[in-house]
């Protein structure tokens, strides 16, 4: 067989994974459109929640989400490049870096309803944060940090080590050139860390079921000291707890918060596709 033709079968192989992968999320985008466009009114998005939850509208529980999700991230990026930046360009490696380094890949696999569990002992009762947007933003940011952590070791590893040797040899001190020169060409592969990071917050339930969230409240937060609304739990209160809510209402919900994960992600996407056309090498 021709390397031609084993090209061609290995790329329609690849092509129908692909469709495999893709064809279910737009299905699933298909039923949330077909069942719950109907509720996208103004007044469902930007009014406060009524009758139990089965009129008004979701805008605490977005603006709820959007706080958690911003404040998280926030925390979790700077902290978790910085320590990628130590593990990649500054530690050496002997025994207690390679139990961090395994650390953080079993941290990494630690079920979400766990680190709801540590964020309520830790953040709500012993540092007496209650149930708030920061304890929960807290929260989340710890579960994200091997994500973040992991994807940014990979970005500086891509970085040609010829960069680093060319700066040096010029007088030029290693954090300097760790950040003049390793972090900018970098920034594409941490924005696609950050992307995964935004949407995996978004759309946790368990950690902000201890730490943030709140079954009803129909205002929107003064403070991050505040207990919030948060699309995720809202999805689950109205399926399973709140009996007869019109199936648009549960739908234009969970449409709502695919919607917000998007325009999070393509947000970070058009920073990425920026700072790519910038450094390239």
């Amino acid at each position: 067989m021709s390397p031609r033709i084993t090209q061609k079968i290995a790329f329609s192989l690849l092509f129908l994974v692909s469709l495999v992968v893709f064809i279910p999320v737009l299905f699933i985008i298909g039923i949330l459109v077909s069942k719950g466009a109907a509720a996208l009114t103004w007044e469902f998005i930007f009014s406060m929640p009524k009758d139990g939850m089965r009129g008004g509208g979701i805008l605490p529980a977005i603006v709820g989400t959007l706080l958690i999700v911003l404040c998280s991230i926030s925390i979790a990026l700077p902290v978790g490049i910085l320590a990628a930046v130590y593990l990649n360009e500054y530690a050496k490696d002997n025994l207690l870096t390679r139990i961090i380094q395994l650390s953080i890949v079993n941290l990494a696999g630690v079920p979400s309803i766990i680190y709801g569990l540590f964020g309520l002992a830790f953040f709500v009762i012993m540092l007496n944060l209650g149930v708030s947007v920061i304890a929960g933003a807290l929260t989340l940011a710890i579960m994200e940090l091997p994500s973040i952590i992991t994807t940014t070791r990979n970005s500086l590893n891509n970085v040609p080590a010829s960069f680093r040797e060319v700066s040096l040899s010029l007088g030029v001190s290693r954090w300097q050139t760790i950040r003049r020169v390793v972090l900018p060409n970098a920034l594409p592969g941490i924005m696609t860390g950050a992307i995964l990071s935004i949407a995996r917050i978004a759309g946790e339930t368990a950690p902000i079921l201890f730490t943030a969230a709140a079954f009803y409240v129909p205002h929107l937060p003064h403070s991050l000291s505040e207990q919030v609304m948060a699309l995720p739990y809202h999805l689950y209160v109205i399926s399973t707890q709140i009996p007869n809510m019109p199936e648009k209402i549960t739908y234009g919900t969970a449409l709502i918060l695919v919607l917000l994960v998007l325009i999070l992600s393509f947000t970070v996407i058009i920073l990425r596709i920026f700072f790519r056309k910038r450094y390239k090498w």
